[in-house]
């Protein structure tokens, strides 16, 4: 930028000249541009045509594509004289207040912009400090998400499988509580007496839907007529409550309770059994080992083998006590 001697370095204010005449013309002409620019206020700067009938004062920023009065002004200040519009060209850094946006606007050497973004923050602190590993930090009694008409959804993303997706939950910044998906995309809670060692009080797998807590593991399984389904154990051995569910049509006689060994030496012995449910021991079932009309157990290595010989196909619910 080129200073000119004749005016001041940052506002280009017009100095009084040795020796000039009208010494009172220079005089107002700088205090009418102190006027405009210091706390510089302007009505809008969306407007691109002069309005019909302004107040003297009235300041602007022209907008793009300008026309009438403002023609070949765009970006530049517009302020009303009462007889005619002065323009003033803003230098970078320059900032003022949009009465219609209520808002601050600075100007980049280019164009105007807001002056304070709301977009791509590196870090927004409230009531406290954000920091690198908190970028979004909130210190309050309370925090609240709220519907715009409808639902509302937060959402926890993470990059991939083995990272970790969760809400914890601290006693004076030390953890006692995490539910997510920590390592896996399996959904857990877990808990912790020191902030470092936590357990798995309940899990969900989601490609069976099963249900895991401590000693205790539950979920569907359905079976096709004539065919045979897999369960994997939760451990080497426990106990197992079968039966087949149905919404209209339970099937109470297609149910049993055994004790089970899926580890080195297999075993299934019979708590109770249904008229319709048979405990086949360690036979390998195919679908048509067990009798017509009737649901059978077996085991084999770290699994159960359920098979469904009745009319269709049935889902049976198991739960699993013991095991881990």
């Amino acid at each position: 930028m080129t200073v000119s001697p004749d005016t001041s370095p940052i506002l280009s204010l017009p100095y009084i000249l040795p020796a000039q005449a009208q010494k009172h013309v220079t005089h107002n002409e700088s205090i009418r541009m102190l006027d405009l620019l210091v706390q510089l206020t302007v009505i809008s700067r969306a407007i691109a045509s002069p309005p019909a009938s302004p107040a003297i004062g009235d300041c602007y920023v022209v907008a793009a594509t300008a026309s009438g009065g403002w023609e070949g002004q765009e970006g530049a200040i517009a302020v009303w004289q009462g007889a005619a519009w002065a323009f003033t060209l803003p230098q970078a850094g320059w900032r003022a207040y949009a009465l219609d946006e209520a808002a601050g606007i600075t100007f980049d050497g280019s164009g105007w912009g807001n002056s304070v973004t709301l977009q791509n923050l590196s870090g927004l602190g409230v009531n406290t400090v954000s920091d690198g590993t908190n970028p979004l930090a909130v210190s309050g009694d309370a925090t609240l998400l709220s519907h715009d008409g409808a639902g509302h959804q937060l959402k926890i993303n993470k990059a991939s499988s083995s990272d970790t997706a969760s809400l914890l939950y601290q006693s004076n910044w030390s953890g006692r509580a995490e539910m997510g998906l920590a390592g896996d995309d399996s959904f857990r809670i877990k808990v912790s007496a020191d902030g470092s060692s936590f357990d798995t009080a309940l899990s969900f797998d989601p490609a069976s839907a099963t249900t895991q807590a401590k000693c205790l593991t539950s979920g569907k399984l359905t079976v096709d007529q004539d065919a045979v389904g897999l369960i994997d154990t939760p451990g080497a051995g426990g106990f197992v409550l079968i039966t087949v569910v149905h919404a209209s049509y339970p099937q109470s006689s297609h149910s049993g309770i055994f004790c089970y060994d899926t580890g080195g030496s297999l075993a299934c012995d019979t708590i109770y059994t249904g008229s319709s449910f048979a405990n086949l021991g360690t036979a390998v079932l195919d679908g048509t080992t067990g009798s017509v009309n009737t649901s059978s157990l077996a085991v084999k290595s770290g699994q159960l083998q359920i098979e469904n010989r009745y009319t269709n196909s049935w889902t049976y619910s198991y739960t699993f006590l013991g095991g881990l």
